[in-house]
């Protein structure tokens, strides 16, 4: 018999709950001027998961320099504190304190730019997951000031998973609206949020490998933890692996798995799985997935064979 749910504050767990971060939409975006959707989409989600980092990070800074019980006599200026706590590394200019001083000066631009470079450098998790292209002319730079401030103004719990939380709603806020502005397209990368319940429900992954072979954001996976937490489990109790095949798509799901402090196994780089499986030998208990609505009628090219979802190639 299926494990019974937690039972939790509907209301308070809503997403139609969403009036903080409507409003909080609002304003990032009428400072959106001229750009589209889908490429004012990583200006915005790139600082808010940077502002996640930088939070998560001073909230350990502060627990090391108070040095109290299991940190006394710790270095907080000590990488390794940081990797030991699973809370990234945060170098000095990538702080948010640091970016956010700097918000009204010409250069903001550059400085985050080098904020994102100086954090895959230090935490390898973050490779190739990072928006580095906040320097470019064609940016307004003093309506970028005005996005740091913004986000600068979220004001967080003092728990770490409480901030999670409230960062983690925004992202999925923003991630949802800026599907929906985009139209069709943003069904490349966001599947709806009734659609991904209704999947998981479905399978009910308590525990084991979950595999989604073209996983978007990652919407499928968090909403695989979030049914599991609500069932009495925990962080980890579920293994989760997922293939991408366009590069910036693929590096909104890491942000937005590592926004949450989730694990994944996303394959060395972006890739088609019809072509090139990045798990092939992966034995997974539950394969998740919203097919690419724009793959229906793939077909490989060097041999003139059309594919059907789980029709293989003759010969």
């Amino acid at each position: 018999m299926p494990r019974a749910a937690k039972k939790t504050d509907t209301k308070a767990n809503s997403t139609a709950n969403v009036g903080f971060e409507a409003k909080l939409w609002l304003a990032a975006d009428k400072l959106r001027n001229n750009m589209d959707a889908a490429e004012y989409k990583h200006v915005v989600l790139g600082l808010i998961f940077l502002k996640y980092i930088s939070d998560s990070f001073d909230e350990h800074h502060a627990k090391l320099i108070g040095g109290e019980g299991d940190f006394a006599g710790a270095n907080p200026e000590d990488k390794d504190e940081y990797l030991a706590a699973n809370v990234f590394w945060v170098p000095k200019e990538a702080r948010w304190g640091h970016l956010q001083a700097n918000a009204k000066l010409p250069s903001i631009g550059k400085d985050i730019d080098d904020a994102m470079v100086a954090l895959e450098r230090d935490n390898p998790r973050l490779k190739g997951a990072l928006n580095k292209n906040y320097g470019r002319a064609d940016l307004d730079k003093h309506r970028l000031g005005e996005l740091i401030d913004l986000i600068g103004s979220i004001q967080l719990a003092d728990v770490a998973s409480r901030s999670k939380d409230l960062l983690g709603r925004v992202f999925e806020y923003f991630l949802t609206q800026f599907a929906s502005a985009e139209g069709k397209n943003g069904g490349q990368f966001y599947t709806p949020s009734c659609v991904v319940r209704l999947l998981v429900e479905m399978l009910a992954p308590y525990k084991g490998r979950i595999y989604d072979p073209a996983c978007g954001s990652g919407g499928m996976f968090v909403q695989s933890e979030k049914f599991v937490e609500s069932h009495g489990g925990k962080l980890g109790d579920i293994s989760i692996y997922g293939q991408e095949s366009n590069p910036t798509t693929r590096r909104l799901a890491i942000m937005n798995l590592a926004l949450r402090g989730i694990e994944a196994d996303f394959g060395p780089e972006n890739a088609d799985t019809f072509r090139r499986p990045l798990h092939p030998d992966l034995r997974a208990d539950y394969v998740i997935a919203n097919p690419p609505f724009n793959d229906s009628d793939w077909f490989r090219k060097d041999d003139d064979v059309r594919w059907q979802f789980g029709v293989p190639p003759k010969g």
